[in-house]
C-alpha cells in the first residue's frame, strides 16, 4: 500500500445552475474546474479523488502536466472505455491510474479493469486508487512487481 499526503491546491469550485448539472431533484451540482481538461465538471466523489490524484502527481511526484490525459476514451475490443489518468513519457503510455471514490475499495474488480485498460495501452506502470488506499505495480519481462511508491519521471 503506498501512502499519499495530498498538497493543498485552491481548488476552484462553484455550484452551477445549468439545467445539464441539475438532477432528479432539480438541485444544482457542484463543480470543480479540471486544469487539465480545461472545463467545469461536476464533483463527483470519484471527481475528487481524481483531481487530488492530479495534484499528487505534478506538485509532488514533478510529472510534467503537458504528458498527462485525463478521462479519455479508448477501444477496449467493441466496447468504448474512459480511462482515469495516463501519463506518457517519451510519447508512449507510461502509466495508467484508476481512481474509484473514497468509499469503494479497491477490489479484484478495480484490478481487472486496469489490466483491460493495458491491453490497450501497454504502460509500464499500473496503479488504482481511492484516496485512502493506493495500489501501484510494475510491469518488468511480461511479470507485476508490486511498488511502494510511485515512479520518478527521469
Amino acid at each position: 500500500m503506498i501512502s499519499l499526503n495530498y498538497p493543498s491546491y485552491p481548488f476552484k469550485l462553484r455550484k452551477n445552475q445549468a439545467l445539464i448539472t441539475v438532477d432528479a431533484e432539480n438541485e444544482a451540482k457542484d463543480q470543480i474546474f479540471d486544469p487539465f481538461r480545461k472545463k467545469w465538471v461536476i464533483l463527483t466523489p470519484e471527481e475528487w479523488v481524481r483531481q487530488n490524484m492530479l495534484q499528487y502527481l505534478v506538485q509532488t511526484c514533478m510529472y510534467p502536466a503537458t504528458l498527462i490525459a485525463v478521462e479519455k476514451s479508448i477501444q477496449l475490443g467493441e466496447l468504448t472505455k474512459r480511462f482515469d489518468i495516463l501519463i506518457y513519457k517519451e510519447a508512449k503510455p507510461w502509466m495508467i491510474i484508476e481512481c474509484k471514490e473514497a468509499n469503494v475499495p479497491i477490489s479484484d474488480k478495480t484490478i481487472q479493469q486496469l489490466f483491460q485498460y493495458q491491453q490497450v495501452l501497454e504502460a509500464e506502470f499500473l496503479f488504482a486508487s481511492n484516496g485512502h488506499e493506493t495500489v501501484g505495480a510494475q510491469i518488468k519481462s511480461g511479470k507485476l512487481q508490486a511498488l511502494q511508491n510511485f515512479p520518478e519521471y527521469l
